[in-house]
């Protein structure tokens, strides 16, 4: 494995970055995780996209054009020779003093790069569905740390993830603060009634997902019905299907929340469709390499 550092590729042992990045003393920075398929890289642009729209929104000015990290990212997939990937692409402030100040931080953001392979649930799972639990952690206020942005602090979310350890599940969902579904730990969550999908708005303070974007533009092209609108748990519980998406999970099935069977307890019908659908734009979509 090569991993890139700020221009330079290093073996896994060799890849360190100092003690004294802000990365690494205060989550300070911001990643992507992405993938690709068939030597294709999906959804690039709109990743790139995003981690820039991140770093904009904490005044991290990345050194270097978008246009000029595609290559990188590019680079770092084909330098590793896979044909499918899940990349990890983080920008960190750099190295500073032991203070908060980013201005502090003198030798400029770091850029660090690693493709390797990653399987979030073993296959078993996407055939027969998750059973997932609400936990008591409210995801981050807009006011204070915007979900939209995508950075190094993912405290809120792993401290979620250790609730639903905790009570024997892989994954949980998340309430906003007023006690509307939010997303989950690392996936955006949807729910199909009726035929309809249903997910939470952006304004809800979720991540804009690149996987929840994709999923309801093959599902607009369906003429399938798309709701962005607010959710209650009741409306989870009383869904005939329910599933999540995100770079790492993909699209996988819910088929029990909070001890409450959703539909048949089994992948539904309209979740297999979207989840083929997905997979053939993983085909076409995407830059080559």
């Amino acid at each position: 494995m090569k991993i890139y550092i700020n221009g330079k590729f290093y073996d896994k042992d060799n890849a360190k970055v100092s003690v004294f990045d802000h990365g690494l003393l205060y989550g300070d920075g911001v990643f992507e995780g992405i993938r690709s398929y068939k030597r294709r890289v999906f959804k690039l642009k709109e990743h790139i996209d995003r981690l820039y729209e991140s770093a904009h929104s904490i005044m991290l000015r990345i050194p270097m054009t978008r246009e000029a990290m595609i290559k990188e990212v590019v680079r770092t997939v084909k330098t590793n020779n896979l044909d499918d990937a899940y990349i990890r692409l983080v920008i960190t402030r750099g190295v500073g003093d032991l203070g908060l100040d980013p201005r502090k931080c003198y030798a400029g953001p770091s850029i660090i790069i690693i493709a390797d392979k990653i399987n979030l649930y073993p296959e078993a799972t996407y055939k027969k569905g998750l059973s997932i639990v609400t936990v008591a952690t409210v995801r981050n206020l807009t006011e204070a740390i915007n979900p939209q942005i995508k950075s190094l602090n993912y405290l809120n979310n792993i401290l979620a993830k250790i609730e639903a350890n905790n009570a024997g599940s892989e994954e949980a969902i998340l309430l906003d603060s007023m006690g509307y579904v939010a997303e989950c730990t690392g996936d955006n969550i949807f729910i199909v009634k009726s035929g309809q999908l249903y997910t939470p708005p952006q304004c809800m303070g979720i991540l804009r997902g690149i996987t929840r974007d994709a999923i309801l533009e093959v599902a607009r092209k369906a003429k399938i019905a798309v709701h962005e609108h607010v959710i209650t748990r009741h409306e989870v519980y009383i869904s005939d299907e329910c599933f999540l998406t995100g770079t790492a999970a993909e699209l996988i099935p819910v088929v029990r929340v909070d001890g409450r069977q959703i539909g048949d307890a089994k992948p539904g019908k309209l979740t297999l469709e979207l989840l083929k659908r997905f997979k053939d734009l993983t085909k076409t979509e995407g830059v080559k390499y």
